[in-house]
C-alpha cells in the first residue's frame, strides 16, 4: 500500500479480481523427413510454401516431405516447423546429409557428390578469387552442369564462418552436396583444380539400412523427434517419409512400426499433441485391416490413422503422383480450426489437390475399418474426395473422437498460459475465488461457440477450487488444487433418419 503524507486526491491503479484466459492455438504442424537441402540442428519454422523451397528445395524422387509441406498449405494449414533428417547417417557438422547413396569425389579437404535427382554431367572447378590481391584462404567454387556455369561461389574459403564453402553450398545448392572429411582446426584451401562427379545413386537402398533411430532423433542436439520437444507451438506431427523409406527398401515393416510408435510416445509424452500415422502404400482393404490389428495395433488418445494413400497432381511435372495423406491432413485440421472451431471433428471436409485414391472404398469396406480406428478417405460422387472419419487410435470409448481429445488439448494448454500469475500468490480463500472466476470466464466463452454440451454453462462444466480440494496438508505443501469437468461435444458419426409409412387419412398434421 502506499503511504499517505500530505492532504490531497489520489488515483490508484488495482487488479481486478480475475484475468482472462487466451485460447492458445491449435493448428501448428511439424514434419520430420528428408529434404534436398537446409539445415538439421534445429526444427525450422516455415510459414509459406515459397520459404519451404529456398530452405529446404523442391521436391525430390521417392520422398514425401516437400509433398506433404505443399498439402499442408494447399489445405488451409498457416504455420509448420520442419526438421530435416539424414538418410542413412548423421549429419555432419558442416550440415551435409545423404540423401541417397552416391558416389563421392575429393577435392581437397572436402568430399564431394551431386545431390540426388540431378542429372547432368556434373563438374566442380576450384579457382582463385576474383579482385586485387585476395586473402590467400579466399578462392572461388565453380559448379558446371554439362559444360555450362550453373552455380558461382566467388568469395568461400575453410575457415569456420559464414563463407565457410561447405557451408555455403549446403546451405544453397541445387546440384552438391559438400561434407569436410578431417575434425579439427580449419583445413588448408583447396588447390586449383576441375573434377568431373559421378552421378547420383537412385534413390533406393537395401532393406534395413536406414536406422528407426534417425526418426526418434535426440532432444538435446535438436535433430529428430527429440528436436520438437524445445517447441511448445506445435499441435500435431506427422513423418510422411517413414513410409517412404519402407516403399523404397530403406526399412522393413518392424522398422516401420518401431518408428510409428516412437511418434506416439513423443505425444504422449508431450501432452498437447497428436499423431498422424499414414498406411504403407498399396494395400488392399483387408490387408489394412490385416497390417493395423497384428502389426500396428497401437492404443493411444494421441494417435490418428488415415487411409488410403492420395493422388495428387504434382506441381512440377504435372503428372498425378501418389502420396501418403499426412500433409494434407494436417493442412484440413488447420482449416476446420479456424472455421469451425477445435471442437469440431475434422472430417466431412474436401481434400484440396487429391484428384484421386489409390483405393476405391466401398460402404462394406469402411464398416470395417472405421470401428478398427482406421480414418477413411473417400470419393463422392458430386461431392469430390473427403475425410469420412474422425477417430483416434485409443480404445477407450471416452477418447474415441479426434475431436475430444483435441479440444482437452486445447483447454489444458489455454487454462495453464492463462493462470501463471497464480504462482506465489498467497494461498488462501480469496486465490481460490480468483482462480474459479478465471477459469469459470474462459469456459463460459468456449460453452457460447459450442465446444461444450449442454443448455446451461452449470450443464457444460464444473469449476471447483475451495477448502475442500484445498485442505490444510495440501496448503502447507504449497499447492492449489482446482477441479474442473466439462462435457465435450461428440460427432454425430451415425445420423438416423426414422421413417415410417402412415396409412390414408391418419395421422396429419392439426393446423
Amino acid at each position: 500500500m502506499p503511504s499517505y503524507l500530505s492532504p490531497g486526491v489520489y488515483v490508484e491503479e488495482v487488479e481486478s479480481g480475475s484475468r482472462p484466459i487466451e485460447g492458445v492455438g491449435t493448428s501448428v504442424a511439424a514434419f520430420v523427413g528428408f529434404a534436398q537441402r537446409g539445415p538439421f540442428d534445429e526444427p525450422t519454422l516455415i510459414t509459406n510454401w515459397s520459404q519451404f523451397v529456398s530452405t529446404f528445395g523442391d521436391f525430390v524422387d521417392g520422398t514425401y516431405l516437400a509433398s506433404a509441406v505443399y498439402g499442408f498449405f494447399a489445405n488451409g494449414g498457416g504455420i509448420c516447423y520442419v526438421v530435416r533428417i539424414a538418410e542413412g547417417a548423421e549429419a555432419s557438422d558442416t550440415g551435409a546429409g545423404d540423401l541417397a547413396a552416391g558416389s563421392e569425389v575429393q577435392v581437397g579437404p572436402y568430399a564431394v557428390k551431386p545431390r540426388p535427382g540431378v542429372a547432368g554431367e556434373i563438374s566442380v572447378e576450384v579457382a582463385e578469387a576474383e579482385g586485387d590481391d585476395p586473402p590467400s584462404d579466399v578462392f572461388q567454387l565453380i559448379v558446371k552442369r554439362d559444360g555450362q556455369v550453373a552455380e558461382t561461389y566467388p568469395a568461400v574459403t575453410t575457415k569456420r564462418s559464414k563463407e565457410n564453402v561447405a557451408t555455403r553450398v549446403n546451405a544453397k545448392s541445387e546440384l552438391i552436396e559438400m561434407r569436410e572429411t578431417g575434425r579439427g582446426a580449419a583445413p588448408a584451401r583447396p588447390d586449383v583444380q576441375s573434377v568431373a562427379l559421378a552421378p547420383a545413386a537412385p534413390v533406393a537402398g537395401g532393406a534395413g539400412s536406414l536406422a528407426p533411430e534417425v526418426y526418434v532423433g535426440d532432444a538435446d542436439r535438436r535433430t529428430g523427434l527429440g528436436g520438437l520437444e524445445a517447441v511448445d507451438e506445435v499441435t500435431m506431427v506427422a513423418v510422411p517419409d517413414l513410409m517412404g523409406a519402407f516403399e523404397r527398401g530403406l526399412l522393413d515393416l518392424e522398422s516401420v512400426v518401431a518408428v510409428q510408435q516412437g511418434i506416439i510416445s513423443h505425444c504422449e509424452l508431450m501432452g498437447d499433441r497428436v499423431a498422424i500415422l499414414d498406411p504403407p502404400p498399396g494395400l488392399s482393404p483387408q490387408q489394412i485391416r490385416g497390417w493395423r490389428t497384428e502389426r500396428a495395433n497401437f492404443d493411444s488418445k494421441y494417435a490418428t490413422l488415415y487411409y488410403p494413400w492420395i493422388s495428387v497432381a504434382d506441381p512440377a511435372s504435372g503428372r498425378a503422383a501418389l502420396v501418403p495423406p499426412s500433409g494434407h491432413i494436417a493442412g484440413i485440421w488447420a482449416r476446420n480450426d479456424d472455421t469451425r472451431g477445435v471442437h469440431k471433428a475434422p472430417a466431412n471436409e474436401v481434400v484440396r489437390g487429391a484428384v484421386a485414391l489409390q483405393t476405391q472404398l466401398t460402404k462394406g469396406e469402411h464398416d470395417l475399418l472405421n470401428p478398427i480406428g482406421l480414418n477413411c478417405i473417400r470419393a463422392f460422387p458430386g461431392r469430390g474426395i473427403r475425410v469420412w472419419g474422425a477417430r483416434t487410435l485409443a480404445s477407450d470409448p471416452a477418447w474415441r473422437y479426434l475431436n475430444v481429445r483435441r479440444l482437452f488439448n486445447y483447454l489444458e494448454e489455454s487454462i495453464l498460459a492463462g493462470t501463471q500469475w497464480v504462482v506465489f500468490e498467497p494461498n488462501d480463500d480469496a486465490l481460490w475465488a480468483r482462480i474459479r472466476r478465471t477459469v469459470s470466464a474462459f469456459l463460459v466463452n468456449e460453452w457460447r461457440k459450442g465446444s461444450l454440451f449442454g443448455l446451461t454453462p452449470d450443464e457444460a462444466f464444473y469449476v471447483k477450487c475451495d477448502r475442500e480440494t484445498n485442505p490444510p496438508e495440501s496448503v502447507d505443501a504449497g499447492q492449489v488444487i482446482c477441479e474442473i469437468g466439462v462435457a465435450p461435444v461428440k460427432p454425430a458419426e451415425f445420423v438416423v433418419f426414422r421413417l415410417s409409412q402412415l396409412t390414408g387419412g391418419t395421422g396429419g398434421v392439426d393446423e
